[in-house]
């Protein structure tokens, strides 16, 4: 299970990552569970953490964004698969803070005569994720 803290308590979350959205890279709480902060760091301790980044090209915008989104969430579900029974997934990152973003260059590129574009897709700063087990 993903949590992310809002406020004074940690809730539950579904990855809600979407080409479309003007963030791109986003969370909705899905009403599963509510642990008061307190109650949670008396309870758990962080046992290990990463950041989940990448980066992709195409030719076509949307295709590369939305490859590069489903990488993350692969990256995501993967560091999911290490939680201990009984922990969580914590999401680290802090809106206004240090919160993920998608970021995109492009570039011409000559293919036989015509110009073509060629599209790079990547996250800055990267999503920092943590896992967390009871504490002992």
């Amino acid at each position: 299970m993903i949590l992310r803290r809002y406020g004074t308590a940690y809730h539950s979350v579904e990855p809600d990552f979407n080409s479309k959205a003007m963030n791109e890279i986003g969370f909705r709480r899905d009403g599963t569970l509510s642990i008061p902060v307190e109650e949670f760091e008396e309870g758990f301790e962080r046992r290990d953490g990463g950041e989940i980044t990448g980066k992709t090209e195409g030719p076509v915008q949307i295709e590369a964004e939305e490859r590069l989104l489903a990488q993350l969430l692969a990256d995501l579900r993967a560091l999911e698969e290490q939680v201990p029974e009984g922990g969580y997934l914590v999401v680290e990152s802090e809106t206004g803070k240090d919160w993920p973003r998608l970021r995109s260059t492009q570039r011409t590129t000559v293919v036989g005569h015509a110009n073509r574009l060629h599209f790079t897709w990547g996250v800055e700063p990267p999503l920092r994720a943590a896992v967390y087990a009871p504490r002992s």
